[in-house]
């Protein structure tokens, strides 16, 4: 087992890999950039180090830096968690050659299921169901008018290196084709350095179902059943659930088979998760694979009262896989999670860090909050915007549901505004209530003037 663990990363995962490591009895070490220095992370692991100034590129980002610290503290092992370096092949090999284990699947694997062309081939050739659309990158407007002609509009042009929703546009007519190939481009450039797009049948009223799968050295591999994450805003998830409203007994085990070949295919190590999109028909197709944690493995830990944490740290240090298949109870648990960003719900969900005045957080059975706040702590401009996730566990999703409109009602954040809100509004909505809603949602619920309402 390791000795010390650098977690490449701040903020509440931060934090969450902290707490699972000291109870492992594995020491800590936080890095941290200048506008960090007041985090949580930073307070409660056993180390710190700064590793740069605040912006990104030249701290959480830099591996040299990075590296340096792990030298400094003779660190065994790196978590990278999620976002910033936790899917990059370039640092994970970096480490390798240094003698760390990082905590993650290979470079090789990463490399196979980060570039989205790359992991759509890969899964074709695995049997695994995928969209409709190009085979490889779209290089001129020709080539792509061609293919959706051919298709049948509309049809979504995406970032072979993209994720978040940056480089992605949906194109309803052959007219529009051109405009938003070039803005897709552009985008894909700015945010990834690569502007390569490619193009697929864009699937209508779709839901975002994604499995959690983990792997280890000895070829297994299992799957830890489904999230609903159909909630969205921009590509962007704000709530997920599960076991998903949507989903039935039948088509749970058709796509955790499916989840499973896909890890197969590539003898996948290490906790990860496969993204389906699924028609209103029940057909689903692969999307994508995340080779990291996520964020919302919280409500897979509550559903099974299990810590994907420190399985994935096992699983690193050369244990094998300790679950396998897991289907949730028919009845019995339903858990929820709703992400907590400071961002202003009635301008657009535009970011709004400042320093926060009062934070008080709910509590009670089945609920639990994983955050970097406190009253006092400055959200940083620097940062996704992200600054709590609630989670609760009810016996039902009516129950759920129930507790986490209490739950929000408790939770208190004065001095920024944050979308607490629009999560209230959310727990009112009958669609959302009846859980009929898919990925296009936030179109047409006019959740800004439900907000209006609920401040009246």
């Amino acid at each position: 087992m390791f000795k010390k663990i650098l977690i490449a990363n701040r903020g509440e995962i931060a934090l969450r890999i902290i707490r699972t490591a000291k109870e492992m009895g594995i020491k800590t070490v936080a890095v941290y950039s200048a506008a960090d220095k007041e985090s949580l992370h930073v307070k409660f692991a056993d180390e710190a180090l700064c590793i740069g100034p605040a912006e990104s590129s030249k701290s959480y980002l830099n591996f040299q830096n990075i590296i340096s610290a792990i030298e400094l503290t003779n660190a065994d092992a790196v978590h990278p968690g999620y976002g910033f370096l936790a899917e990059n092949a370039n640092f994970a090999e970096l480490c390798t050659q240094y003698g760390v284990k990082f905590i993650g699947p290979t470079p090789e694997m990463i490399r196979k299921m980060g570039d989205k062309i790359s992991a759509k081939e890969t899964m074709i050739a695995a049997g695994v169901p995928c969209i409709p659309g190009s085979v490889g990158l779209v290089e001129d407007i020709e080539e792509g008018v061609r293919i959706s002609d051919e298709m049948g509009y509309p049809v979504i042009i995406k970032a072979t290196a993209g994720g978040g929703g940056k480089g992605m546009r949906i194109v309803w007519s052959k007219e529009e084709f051109e405009k938003c190939f070039d803005q897709a481009r552009m985008e894909s450039g700015a945010a990834f350095g690569n502007s390569g797009v490619y193009v697929e049948k864009y699937i209508e009223e779709p839901h975002h179902i994604e499995i959690q799968v983990a792997g280890d050295q000895f070829g297994n591999v299992t799957h830890l059943s489904e999230r609903d994450c159909s909630i969205q805003r921009r590509h962007q998830k704000l709530v997920e659930e599960c076991p998903s409203p949507f989903v039935d007994p039948e088509l749970r085990k058709k796509m955790g088979e499916a989840a499973k070949k896909a890890a197969g295919s590539i003898n996948y190590e290490g906790m990860g998760t496969v993204e389906f999109l699924v028609d209103k028909y029940k057909n689903f197709y692969f999307m994508e694979m995340n080779t990291r944690i996520q964020v919302e493995h919280t409500i897979t830990e509550e559903l099974m009262d299990f810590d994907l944490i420190k399985e994935q740290i096992l699983i690193a240090s050369g244990e094998k896989i300790s679950r396998s298949e897991y289907f949730p109870p028919e009845r019995g648990v339903h858990v929820m999670q709703c992400r907590i960003n400071a961002e202003n719900v009635l301008r657009n969900f535009a970011p709004n860090p400042g320093k926060i005045a009062a934070f008080h957080t709910p509590k009670g059975i089945g609920v639990r909050v994983d955050t970097l706040a406190y009253a006092g702590y400055t959200v940083q401009p620097f940062y996704d915007s992200m600054i709590a996730k609630l989670i609760c566990r009810g016996h039902s999703r009516e129950e759920c549901i129930n507790k986490m409109a209490r739950a929000l009602d408790e939770f208190i954040v004065e001095g920024i505004e944050t979308i607490i809100p629009f999560h209230k509004a959310l727990m009112k909505n009958e669609e959302f209530l009846k859980g009929t809603f898919d990925t296009g949602f936030l179109t047409k619920w006019d959740y800004e003037q439900a907000v209006r309402d609920l401040k009246k």
